[in-house]
């Protein structure tokens, strides 16, 4: 059975900007570095054997934060980035709005079918996505292994992993936290699932 560590990366400056990211590289805040030796200290009771991670600057950097405390290899993986958002990347919502108001309106009225200018698409992000853990889980039948990425990464992992079809996911991932699941022949089991409480009170 192979236990991941899913873990969102730290608090970038444009989360704490409130900006789209997307493939975007923002680097980590200090917020967002102390998020991360702050799970780095979480995790050494959950050791992982490597720590797999979005090449994309806020998670890389998670990565090594926890990686060089734990003495843990970090492994890039291109597939690991978060969703391409196109047009609007780098964008406030209010930017949204101002510059590409009909789209902000369908968002409102159905997310799950709007889509921005330039954007990835769902089926070819949940296909990289579910590629890259599946050779994960491939390559550590057995363990815990940690993976290091973005909201939509790990949401649109779980929604395949069980079956659900949607585009986005009901699941929500704050900044630094960790999530747990085990994953088997027979069936997958959410062990944790966006836990914070490794970073006491706010930052």
């Amino acid at each position: 059975m192979t236990r991941l560590i899913l873990i969102r990366h730290g608090r970038s400056v444009w989360n704490a900007e409130h900006r789209i990211q997307g493939h975007a590289d923002p680097p980590l805040d200090g917020v967002g570095r102390e998020q991360a030796r702050r799970l780095a200290e979480r995790l050494r009771e959950a050791l992982p054997v490597v720590l797999y991670t979005s090449p994309l600057q806020r998670a890389r950097e998670t990565a090594e934060i926890v990686g060089q405390a734990l003495g843990v290899p970090v492994v890039p993986d291109e597939r690991l980035k978060e969703y391409d958002v196109g047009a609007v990347t780098g964008l406030t919502w209010e930017q949204v709005v101002e510059q590409y108001p009909d789209v902000a309106r369908r968002w409102k009225k159905d997310p799950q079918t709007v889509k921005f200018p330039g954007e990835e698409g769902n089926a070819p992000f949940r296909a990289r996505v579910a590629a890259a853990f599946g050779e994960i889980i491939g390559r550590h039948p057995e363990g815990s292994v940690g993976v290091v990425a973005h909201g939509g990464t790990l949401g649109t992992y779980l929604n395949h992993l069980i079956g659900l079809p949607t585009r986005f996911s009901p699941f929500h991932f704050a900044n630094g936290s960790l999530s747990i699941v085990e994953v088997n022949p027979v069936r997958p089991r959410i062990v944790l699932l966006n836990d914070t409480c490794h970073l006491g009170r706010e930052i």
